[in-house]
């Protein structure tokens, strides 16, 4: 299927390099999907688009016009599907549904999740089987381009139901929105963007409050950020196995070839690339008989955290591209039908993001384990206690471990899968509930922790390369020695004690943004998956 997008490795940690994304008729990258949420790229609506739509809309026109018996055009919602609407009142039904629907609490989502979950209703809405006008879609991505962030409070929402409402209520000229940083009410913030509010149309309401599109859409930036996460992981673990002196036959290919994970065997791949030109590996290759669980079996954890990574990517990437909608206007014949069923069901979107956590789980205890190996003088080969300059005086990545066992102690804590839950609503007429919502946000948090873990290692790393004497131990790989280069064109070598806090939020950019995986990758090649 066209419009069903596929994991290219190449494009990981790349998202940024994007300027522009066009919805069409194909489908749409994980990567498009990531420049328009986060690095704002220019989005285009095209021509195809918007004539499925349009199509669509007629066909929901003509079924208003008969006054059919469909979900959500003649009818209430949820438990009040009993309840018949007449025409006159069908544009109130459908603002009705975008104010009462916004009752979701707390912090307010971030700008990129807000984005997501706008995109995520372009790709499903836009499928051409939702009813919903061209012109509402239109405002949606004019928002997207002049950068209209809508005040959505994030918290006790079991889909996306109230949080979507909140986001949509600006469309209407209502609720609020930051505009180039300044929180203002929905209308002055379109008016500000030279825009105009809409008054909902029939389904339009329903069409905006679907439940599971702001699910997936932060699910899918989840993703993006645990591949980015998985293959920079892979990068930092090249780099301890040059510090802590490993033996490079913990990644020979004949052991892996008897593992039938291709994962497993790419990572191992990825380490024996990257580490090709080391000196160091060179002459620790036989210097034990075998190292430590954390250095030998890094491939094997390495890929089993990406194998749980492809299938979330392929069922994620197959929900991006569906249409999530309820009804369904299925055209047939001139004329159609309003299919009611439950194509909103998150529990795709659920599964999938309990099963990042649980990757991202898993290399983020061996990148903690790492740094502790790393700082720990009675295991790191030699080096100082913490890396410190001057042991005693200096505590150096004493506290920065400290800060790597927080996270993956708060990660463990993210892991309780949310897809198993379920609390009846609506007078039990939505029962079971996926949980959709709350899964992708542990996800985004997950995700958002195993990067600091990776950063915090990765300045660990780089100390402990300053600390090497390569006229006795061998040369660096070029490939680990670009990733060091990078880190200290950020952070200077370590002397001694500072604020190290900064430090780390400048190296976790390096890993967000793949600029620690790309300069890996300048020498490397691609990286396997």
């Amino acid at each position: 299927m066209e419009h069903i997008a596929t994991l290219d490795p190449s494009k990981i940690g790349r998202a940024n390099e994007i300027t522009q994304v066009t919805i069409g008729a194909g489908a749409v990258p994980l990567e498009e999907f990531v420049a328009v949420s986060r690095y704002g790229a220019k989005l285009v609506l095209s021509q195809e688009y918007l004539e499925r739509v349009t199509r669509s809309r007629a066909l929901v026109e003509k079924f208003l016009a008969e006054n059919r018996a469909i979900y959500g055009l003649t009818t209430g919602f949820g438990d009040n599907v009993r309840k018949v609407i007449p025409q006159e009142e069908a544009v109130q039904l459908q603002l009705n549904i975008l104010r009462s629907h916004a009752a979701s609490v707390g912090k307010p989502l971030s700008a990129e999740c807000v984005r997501a979950n706008w995109l995520m209703q372009l790709l499903s809405l836009g499928r051409g089987y939702s009813g919903i006008r061209p012109e509402m879609l239109s405002l949606i991505a004019d928002c997207l381009n002049e950068g209209v962030v809508p005040y959505a409070p994030a918290e006790g929402s079991i889909q996306s139901l109230s949080v979507e409402a909140n986001i949509n209520l600006v469309l209407i000229g209502e609720g609020r929105a930051w505009y180039k940083g300044e929180l203002l009410n929905g209308r002055e913030a379109l008016e500000r963007a030279g825009l105009k509010p809409l008054m909902p149309a029939c389904k339009e309401g329903l069409c905006l409050t679907n439940g599971i599109n702001g699910a997936t859409g932060i699910a899918l930036i989840a993703l993006y950020d645990s591949l980015v996460g998985a293959q920079t992981a892979d990068v930092v673990a090249a780099m301890a196995y040059e510090s802590l002196r490993g033996t490079i036959m913990g990644c020979d290919a004949r052991l892996h070839s008897l593992k039938y994970h291709s994962e497993q065997s790419g990572s191992a791949e990825n380490i024996r690339n990257l580490l090709a030109d080391s000196g160091i590996m060179a002459k620790y290759k036989n210097a034990r008989v075998q190292d430590p669980y954390i250095l030998r079996s890094i491939p094997q954890v390495h890929g089993a955290a990406k194998r749980f990574l492809r299938d979330a990517a392929t069922s994620l990437l197959r929900e991006m591209a569906s249409c999530n909608d309820n009804p369904i206007v299925w055209p047939e014949d001139g004329d159609g039908d309003g299919l009611m069923g439950g194509n909103f069901d998150g529990t795709y979107t659920s599964a999938y993001a309990d099963t990042i956590c649980i990757a991202d789980a898993n290399l983020g205890k061996f990148s903690e384990r790492r740094m502790d190996r790393l700082t720990n003088r009675h295991f790191n080969g030699g080096y100082p206690p913490f890396l410190a300059e001057k042991p005693g005086v200096n505590n150096c990545y004493m506290i920065a471990q400290y800060t790597s066992a927080g996270l993956v102690s708060e990660i463990r804590s993210l892991c309780i899968p949310a897809t198993g839950d379920s609390i009846p609503v609506s007078a039990n007429w939505e029962d079971p509930i996926p949980m959709a919502w709350w899964a992708a946000m542990k996800a985004a948090q997950v995700a958002e922790k195993l990067e600091y873990l990776l950063a915090i290692e990765l300045m660990a790393q780089a100390r402990a390369f300053d600390l090497t004497d390569t006229s006795v131990h061998g040369t660096f790989a070029k490939a680990t020695m670009n990733v060091h280069d990078l880190i200290r064109t950020k952070i200077p070598p370590v002397t001694e004690d500072r604020h190290f806090g900064p430090e780390i939020e400048t190296v976790y950019q390096l890993v967000k943004h793949g600029d620690i995986l790309k300069t890996a990758e300048k020498e490397s090649g691609t990286l396997k998956f």
